[in-house]
């Protein structure tokens, strides 16, 4: 039995007893401490006065005009803009059909839907009160995916009021929540990729249906496990030219400032990425600990930063930007928390060669953080690439989306 179902156990033996004493008409024992919050999770004892905490989103509509974007910098020639105002806790971006783009969000259970029509946008929320809901849009239907339901809406391009075709029961998702906000996108091969988190910060897995990316068909028959050992993976997208799903990776908190990394990944089909007992490819865990714990675990191709919040993933494939862009990726990273000096905050590139070798991380979207001070006022999410080439990114701390666009 391993620590997770120990924990539970106990604490239903504790239960038991607690209600047969007082059955018995002893005095009443004083409640039992509130547990601490889940981020806390494996926070050492010399850490205990610890104050790194999660940095509380604004979940407020910002207007565009409030939105300091002259701070932003960008390589010599790129241009940046506020595309879209007003859509609290903006994540991911899914784009469907006639100038309309699903807008996921997390804290909030929201997804917009922001329609464009070539001069303004305009936003609406589709679905509400969803635990942690993000988006995918294949052959003319909606897919809402949220920690506990999958719902599609057919049509909704033409028709906003479509009903949603409850599919739930078909996906059977893990229950436990924790690393359980998924992106969720469509693949080359027509199949729905779906990663569930680990239900914690660092423990060893209560059962083997978490720390893992599935794959589905749209009705959510055929679901195959692709890769175990993946502790968190909140964005993901296709190399143009081999066509293999490549996934950013969160590492672990508590482990001090500079271990271990986010990671960025190739997926080679049944592989085991470490969670829980190894990180980086090469870094046991010194918590959840077993005999070789490296051994046959699939290395990282590039080291994000620790603690980064490496988000949103995208090759470009488009014409507006420069050559040397082509094929290249772009990484969200939308900033530290369990870490003394914060990085992150930006939007990152990651070249590298076809098969994953020589990777370089580069900066292409900062100024987002200050360093000197450590203050912040935007945090980078996610990435779509439009029709005409040019790229937008979703501010989750200021519930906007911005649109790169690049001219000689």
């Amino acid at each position: 039995m391993n620590n997770y179902l120990r924990a539970i156990s106990g604490l239903g033996l504790a239960l038991s007893f607690s209600m047969s004493v007082q059955a018995q008409g002893a005095a009443p024992t004083a409640p039992a401490a509130a547990p601490p919050p889940a981020w806390k999770q494996g926070m050492p004892a010399n850490m205990a006065d610890s104050k790194l905490a999660p940095l509380p989103g604004k979940l407020v509509a910002t207007k565009a005009a409030d939105v300091p974007i002259d701070k932003i910098k960008l390589p010599p020639g790129f241009k940046v803009e506020v595309w879209a105002d007003s859509i609290p806790g903006a994540r991911a971006i899914a784009e469907g059909e006639g100038g309309k783009y699903y807008i996921g969000t997390r804290a909030l259970g929201r997804i917009y839907e922001v329609t464009d029509n070539g001069k303004e946008r305009t936003s609406r929320v589709v679905v509400d009160k969803l635990n942690q809901p993000t988006a995918a849009y294949k052959d003319g239907s909606l897919y809402v995916v949220a920690v506990d339901k999958v719902l599609r809406f057919d049509g909704i391009a033409k028709n906003p009021n479509a009903a949603p075709v409850d599919l739930t029961a078909k996906f059977n998702l893990p229950p436990l929540p924790h690393h359980n906000w998924k992106y969720v996108a469509f693949g080359p091969d027509g199949k729905l990729y779906m990663p569930f988190g680990a239900p914690c910060n660092i423990c060893e897995l209560p059962t083997p249906e978490y720390a893992q990316i599935r794959t589905y068909n749209p009705d959510g028959s055929g679901m195959q496990v692709v890769a175990t050992g993946v502790r968190n993976t909140v964005g993901f997208d296709w190399h143009p030219v081999t066509k293999e799903l490549w996934f950013s990776n969160h590492g672990r908190d508590w482990m001090g400032d500079d271990k271990p990394n986010d990671t960025m990944h190739r997926l080679k089909l049944k592989a085991n990425y470490g969670f829980p007992y190894c990180h980086e490819g090469n870094m046991p865990d010194p918590d959840v600990t077993k005999a070789n714990a490296c051994a046959g675990v699939e290395p990282p191709v590039a080291m994000m930063g620790p603690h980064a919040a490496a988000m949103g993933v995208k090759f470009y494939s488009g014409d507006m930007f420069p050559a040397e862009y082509k094929n290249v990726m772009f990484n969200a990273r939308k900033g530290s928390w369990n870490r003394t000096q914060k990085i992150g905050f930006d939007v990152v590139t990651v070249r590298a060669d076809a098969d994953g070798k020589n990777a370089k991380v580069e900066p292409f979207m900062t100024g987002f953080m200050n360093p000197a001070d450590q203050s912040f006022w935007g945090r980078p999410a996610y990435l779509h690439q439009m029709k005409d080439g040019s790229m937008l990114v979703s501010d989750e701390q200021n519930g906007v989306i911005y649109r790169v666009t690049y001219s000689k």
